[in-house]
């Protein structure tokens, strides 16, 4: 065994898990099962009207995400940034209510509900067996792409965080590794292992929007507000000798499609400068997220350090 082997994220199914404290989490995954068949349209028009619901709490991932698009959009009225979050909810509520098909549908029909565009972006590069990072903003329907990509007979590596809750961190973890094509690394493993598989071919799925703290990185702009970004993304291109590909997931209730959208690879990137290649990552991943507001997760903690050292939330 490797030392990446041993830095593996790899939960197993736990006698425990029956334990009564489980119980409402395996109600709630009996719910999505059974959703799992429901036309996909009855589901999305049942999601959307938890959304005002949820929106009247008072909780903490509202409030951020709240803060978020405020400060990232401080131009927008009250009025514009909450159809922003209430229609990025709703986007949350039809995925999570479609989560079940990951799990139980064919690989025929989650083919059917998958439809990629600019793939030429991406696949020549891989099929010449050239390095790949692809750049990915967290989107609601985020899992549905590595299964995507998966299913397609590429090998996908990623950075996550294990989930709190270790029987849902096993559900996922097994929805993730369908086709038996990936390696998922936690945070705590750090980013050598993530190197080190890149390096040998398989495809990084790299999603490097949240603010993981202020020490490893610099305060640039992230729309209109000032955002601690991570500034490894150049080290990584060079160490790897990989191109970066932006690459951007997306749930249209229109068509019950889920999107995958490619872009071109990053051009002359390293510059070689840490905040100038924050800059450009940043502005790679506004292209992407500006057109299609309602599919990102605000919830996030986007804004946790501030430049001055106060605290947003």
């Amino acid at each position: 065994m490797t030392a990446s082997d041993k830095n593996l994220h790899n939960p197993k199914f736990a006698w425990r898990f029956l334990a009564p404290r489980f119980w409402l989490t395996w109600l709630i995954v009996l719910f999505a099962l059974v959703l799992a068949y429901v036309p996909f349209r009855i589901r999305d028009k049942l999601a959307t009207k938890v959304v005002p619901l949820i929106m009247k709490k008072k909780s903490g991932a509202l409030k951020r995400a709240r803060l978020n698009i405020q400060h990232c959009f401080p131009e927008k009225s009250l009025e514009e940034r909450e159809t922003i979050l209430r229609k990025s909810l709703e986007t949350a509520a039809q995925f999570c209510f479609a989560y079940g098909e990951l799990l139980v549908r064919s690989d025929k029909y989650k083919e059917s509900r998958n439809e990629i565009i600019g793939g030429e972006n991406l696949f020549p590069l891989l099929d010449r067996g050239e390095n790949v990072i692809t750049l990915v903003p967290h989107c609601w329907s985020i899992d549905y792409t590595g299964s995507m990509l998966a299913s397609l007979g590429y090998t996908v590596t990623t950075i996550m965080k294990p989930q709190k809750n270790p029987l849902t961190d096993w559900l996922m973890h097994t929805q993730r590794m369908q086709y038996g094509r990936g390696v998922v690394y936690p945070r705590s493993a750090g980013i050598k292992p993530f190197l080190q598989s890149v390096k040998k071919g398989y495809v990084g799925y790299y999603l490097p929007d949240e603010d993981l703290g202020a020490q490893h990185s610099v305060f640039v702009p992230f729309f209109g507000a000032e955002k601690a970004t991570m500034k490894g993304l150049g080290k990584l291109t060079k160490l790897t000798k990989a191109n970066i590909v932006p690459m951007f997931q997306a749930y249209n209730a229109k068509t019950g499609k889920y999107e995958l959208h490619i872009f071109p690879a990053l051009e002359n990137f390293p510059t070689g400068d840490d905040t100038q290649d924050a800059i450009v990552m940043n502005k790679a991943l506004e292209a992407m997220i500006e057109t299609h507001t309602e599919q990102y997760m605000w919830i996030l903690s986007l804004l946790r350090s501030r430049p001055d050292g106060t605290k947003l939330y």
